[in-house]
């Protein structure tokens, strides 16, 4: 009996070990950002709405346009870019937790469909730049060692910095949680939080990294389309201009003792109504009124960066008395009547006609206002009848010839967005 009762007790703990040996720990980078809002609810909310957290094919249309071209399907498995016929680069920066994972189905795990969630910054280790050894471009997390197991942090939250801010109730920053949270995953340990476990998510200190540009450059320096044309180069305008700010003064400000994790950029009008001066005089002179609009780009790189498509251009009016327009400085968008006040990052091909960003093989005009450029733009005006000259900036996320193009858009990605205004009586 005691030999019989000794079989079951051993096929019972062989069992269970066979079940549990099974259970293997998510690995960090499938850690979805919905385990981060359970304590970081007011951090979780901005990055929500940010580019960061809508960079997938699945949630953003513009790129999600371009990514259905040039390579396929996002939630399909195996596609690969269709001129290389290699695993899509795009993946290393707007879907990196599946670049990791060698997979293009994006709807696979929460983790792929959101895109640069909090856990594929927040284990970037070291930045090696994207010059790799053989000369090529190594972009987005070929650019980076990674932590496979430890969180990195920008210094605040290194395991004895958090233990000092437990006793102080102040742990999970502007979550409202008290001490009395505490266990903290950040310290080793699990915890259970409104019923939801959350795994140990061992975190330590880089501030060299967390604190610097190098967290940014790995996808916002440089990217090239196969024929080597750039289609984006913010980190060469940045280098160019000398700034010893980095990225995060403007893109993550502190608010109220929080890193700003909305992280704005080109579709954020707030910061897009900040990144320009610009102003309008009059002087009469004769029967010609002279208009100057003067701009003043304050920001270490061009305006607008980032992707090549993205567009500003001026609208110079002059009205009468009763609100009636005079005279404009171009009829309909100035890059047909006016191009110096058209200001874009052109590319062409290899006549030097526009090109689209897949097939370009060459750089066009670049108009865009540099690092830290002033500009005026004079324009003599019939002064009969004149009461008012107007100025309006406006910017575009698309050319006018992919808005024309791509109507399947929603119009609050395809309609400009006023970003300046600037008045001169005569």
């Amino acid at each position: 009996m005691d030999n019989q009762r000794g079989l079951i007790l051993l096929f019972v703990v062989l069992g269970w070990f066979s079940l549990n040996s099974q259970v293997v720990a998510e690995p960090l980078h499938q850690i979805s950002s919905e385990t981060c809002k359970t304590c970081h609810k007011e951090i979780y909310k901005q990055w929500k709405g940010s580019m960061h957290g809508n960079s997938s094919a699945l949630n953003d249309p513009i790129h999600a346009t371009f990514y259905k071209k040039v390579v396929g399907d996002p939630t399909k498995e195996g596609v690969k870019h269709k001129a290389s016929g290699k695993y899509p680069v795009c993946l290393q920066c707007h879907a990196p937790n599946a670049a990791k994972d060698k997979t293009t189905k994006l709807d696979a795990k929460p983790a792929y469909s959101e895109g640069v969630n909090c856990v594929v910054c927040h284990s970037l280790k070291k930045y090696n730049g994207i010059q790799a050894p053989n000369g090529k471009l190594q972009l987005g997390l070929k650019a980076y060692d990674y932590s496979k197991d430890t969180l990195q942090g920008p210094g605040r939250h290194s395991n004895v910095g958090l233990q000092k801010l437990a006793a102080a109730g102040d742990v999970f920053g502007g979550s409202g949680m008290s001490d009395d949270s505490k266990p903290n995953p950040h310290l080793g340990e699990g915890v259970t939080v409104d019923g939801k476990e959350i795994p140990s998510m061992p975190m330590e200190s880089n501030p060299k990294l967390m604190k610097t540009s190098d967290s940014c450059m790995g996808c916002h320096d440089q990217r090239n389309n196969p024929h080597g044309v750039p289609l984006c180069q913010t980190g060469n305008e940045y280098s160019v201009s000398h700034s010893q700010v980095n990225c995060l003064s403007c893109h993550m400000p502190i608010n109220d003792g929080l890193a700003d994790h909305s992280m704005g950029g080109g579709h954020d009008s707030g910061i897009l109504q900040r990144s320009v001066v610009f102003d309008v005089s009059t002087e009469s002179i004769g029967d010609v009124i002279r208009a100057t609009a003067y701009l003043k780009n304050p920001q270490p790189h061009s305006l607008p960066t980032g992707a090549p498509f993205r567009n500003i251009y001026m609208k110079l009016t002059a009205y009468d008395g009763e609100g009636n327009v005079i005279w404009e400085n171009a009829k309909g968008h100035p890059k047909d009547g006016d191009s110096k006040a058209y200001f874009v990052y052109a590319l062409a091909d290899s006549e030097g006609k526009p090109a689209m960003p897949p097939t370009a093989t060459a750089l066009g005009k670049d108009t865009r206002l540099k690092p830290h450029e002033e500009r005026t733009l004079v324009y003599d005006i019939p002064s009969k009848g004149v009461k008012l000259v107007r100025g309006e900036l406006y910017y575009n996320l698309l050319w006018p010839v992919l808005v024309e193009k791509f109507k399947h858009l929603p119009e609050d990605l395809t309609a400009p967005t006023l970003i300046a205004t600037a008045e001169s009586t005569p």
